[in-house]
């Protein structure tokens, strides 16, 4: 008989397959960074709103603050002033027909007697309606002295009602986070379930000495 001659061939080890597993994830790992899209460049500071006049009641640094919270939508769009107490009159009637052709969101601030600057952001125009209305982009706020900005809670859907002789923004329990006489004169401010809301003024009940309505689109 002639001998039996036996092949033997080599298996790799585990340690050898552990770090050849390795360097495929690695080779896979470079492929995927070669091909991913490089990330968007982070804004170096607040974008300066456009204003096509000058606001009466917000300085220039308290327009960026703000700036900072509105919705990335209205991010770069200029500040046009649809209606202002100095040149339009005390009139919410006066508001709402200054307000006739515009649908986007808007920026209503004010200053009091007592020289308290607050206000609130619509996801829309400011209009006469049947019940109320707006988004969760709707929100208060009240510069004492620095910003602090009221988002919506999610607790109800109560942002915006317009009526002949009153505006309102927040409601809760009976109170209205921003309410609003027919003369724009007269103004409450009450914590509501809407906003979860401070006081927006010094005090509830407050007069008001300019209020300037911005649409931002």
């Amino acid at each position: 008989m002639k001998g039996l001659r036996w092949r033997y061939t080599r298996l790799p080890s585990q340690v050898e397959d552990a770090l050849s597993g390795e360097e495929g994830k690695e080779e896979e790992e470079e492929k995927e960074e070669e091909t991913a899209p490089a990330p968007a460049p982070v804004p170096e500071g607040p974008v300066e709103p456009q204003l096509a006049e000058a606001s009466q009641v917000l300085g220039a640094s308290e327009m960026r603050q703000l700036g900072l919270h509105l919705p990335p939508r209205v991010t770069g769009h200029s500040w046009s002033l649809v209606f202002c107490t100095l040149r339009d009159g005390f009139s919410l009637r006066s508001l709402y027909r200054q307000m006739e052709g515009h649908s986007g969101p808007v920026l209503l601030v004010l200053r009091d007697q007592d020289g308290q600057t607050f206000g609130a952001f619509s996801s829309s125009a400011i209009r006469l309606s049947k019940g109320f209305y707006g988004t969760g982009e709707t929100f208060l706020f009240s510069f004492s002295p620095q910003l602090k900005v009221f988002r919506w809670t999610g607790s109800n859907s109560f942002f915006v009602k317009g009526d002949l002789d009153s505006l309102m923004m927040g409601c809760g329990s009976g109170h209205f986070g921003l309410w609003l006489d027919g003369d724009l004169y007269h103004g409450r401010s009450h914590p509501c379930a809407t906003f979860n809301n401070e006081v927006l003024a010094r005090q509830e009940h407050f007069c008001i000495k300019e209020l300037e309505a911005w649409a931002l689109s």
